[in-house]
């Protein structure tokens, strides 16, 4: 029974993480639906709280929202435009909170806790879930014939037409991008996490779990390169220096990081000279390493791309779109860029992308001061939204969404466990 309880939960957790529609039930996705569920259940425990209330990050962040959907609201009624995109972000920040407070409510059950390792754990399971979907859905006609009759992505025709690998809710940038949120998970965990460094099974699960996501996720979304970067930058940075008195814990995770990385190396070497589907997907998601060794040049078409016709601006005469924007983000033909940085300009100006980028300043410092253990978690979050702005808009706030539930009230002090670390000061 508890087995069957936690594949229930993995996937519920894939359903917020990676949400998607039913054919059948076209414009109600799964995030929306665990969101209607979530709002009785937060009810329940307010009241078991004895209080009506909310964690002061969650109502300080909501303030923010709101100021952010204000500003929408307002540039939408100057210009007569349609575009809601972002002038309901309050709503959507509120659907993500809820729909995450599900999920983590289950975990909680099944494990009588709450904790950050425990989290982390659902979404890289969820992540290898996707990746090995992609990978059946891309191999065995029946599975694709079956997902497409039954599961919706929103632009499942487009993902066929350019032919690029899609799991259930996860393709192109989103998929990425929570990838690479995922990935920086896993390596601020084997840096910080105590239990995990000293438990050999565990270092190779999270290295091996890591590479999989990191390769397959980049067949799926060149995005996720940015986690997989992120990730290994950061482990270098922290557990990469050998003085006089050497860390023998971290010299064993290194081997053990390189023997795990060889064998995949081997086993996708073996395939990329034995199926040719499989080299055309490594060569499509490692596209920028192979011109690199090919050519001697690291780029890719994206890159080329976006560096050649991307960088849209406002005319520079045109105070108001700079201050206030136009209210165009969902007809990419009015601003022809996927750049996230002109996007928002052009929907609500410096004013939106300067109260949407303090969002999410808050949110990292916040969670930075609840979490100590984990500080650093939240800047690598802040840094990925940063540099993702400059390929596309995607919004990372449902990475957010899950440690700020597991702030509110009534689950932080009923489950929350505090995992051993080493100190934050080394």
């Amino acid at each position: 029974m508890k087995t069957v309880q936690i594949i229930l939960t993995v996937v519920l957790t894939s359903c917020f993480f990676f949400p998607f529609e039913f054919t059948f039930l076209m414009g109600v996705n799964t995030k929306i639906m665990l969101a209607v569920l979530g709002i009785p259940i937060m009810g329940y425990h307010l009241i078991k709280m004895g209080k009506a209330s909310f964690s002061k990050e969650i109502l300080i962040a909501s303030a923010i929202a709101t100021v952010f959907s204000l500003i929408g609201v307002y540039s939408v009624d100057i210009n007569n435009s349609q575009d809601y995109s972002y002038a309901t972000y309050f709503i959507s920040m509120w659907i993500w909170l809820s729909a995450s407070y599900v999920a983590c409510t289950a975990i909680a059950q099944v494990h009588g806790k709450l904790s950050v390792r425990l989290l982390v754990n659902y979404l890289i399971v969820v992540c290898l879930l996707q990746c090995a979907l992609a990978l059946l859905i891309d191999f065995v006609p029946a599975v694709k014939v079956f997902v497409d009759r039954y599961f919706s992505n929103g632009i499942t025709e487009f993902l066929n037409e350019v032919e690029r690998i899609y799991g259930i809710g996860a393709a192109l940038d989103v998929a990425g991008v929570r990838f690479s949120a995922v990935l920086i998970m896993i390596a601020v965990l084997l840096s910080k996490d105590d239990q995990i460094r000293h438990n050999q099974g565990l270092v190779t699960f999270y290295i091996l779990s890591f590479l999989l996501i990191a390769g397959i996720g980049n067949m799926m979304s060149r995005t996720t390169l940015l986690g997989m970067v992120g990730g290994i930058g950061y482990l270098i940075l922290t557990m990469g220096r050998f003085g006089p008195n050497i860390n023998y814990v971290h010299i064993k995770l290194w081997a053990t990081i390189l023997i795990t990385f060889m064998l995949v190396f081997l086993v996708g070497a073996y395939f990329y000279q034995t199926n040719p589907a499989v080299r055309e997907l490594l060569r499509f998601g490692f596209e920028g390493f192979f011109n690199w060794v090919e050519e001697g040049e690291w780029r890719t078409d994206s890159t080329d791309r976006l560096n050649g016709t991307m960088w849209i601006w406002p005319e520079a005469n045109d105070i108001r779109t700079w201050l206030i924007g136009k209210a165009t983000f969902s007809d990419w033909f009015a601003v022809r860029t996927d750049i996230g940085y002109c996007r928002f300009i052009f929907y609500s100006g410096l004013l939106g992308l300067s109260t949407f980028t303090l969002f999410f300043v808050y949110l990292s410092i916040a969670l930075a001061q609840k979490f100590t253990c984990y500080r650093q978690l939240f800047l690598l979050f802040f840094l990925l939204l940063l540099v993702n702005w400059f390929k596309v808009s995607t919004d990372i706030f449902l990475v957010y969404a899950p440690f700020l539930v597991m702030g509110s009230p009534y689950l932080y002090h009923t489950y929350f466990s505090h995992e051993k670390v080493i100190p934050t000061s080394k």
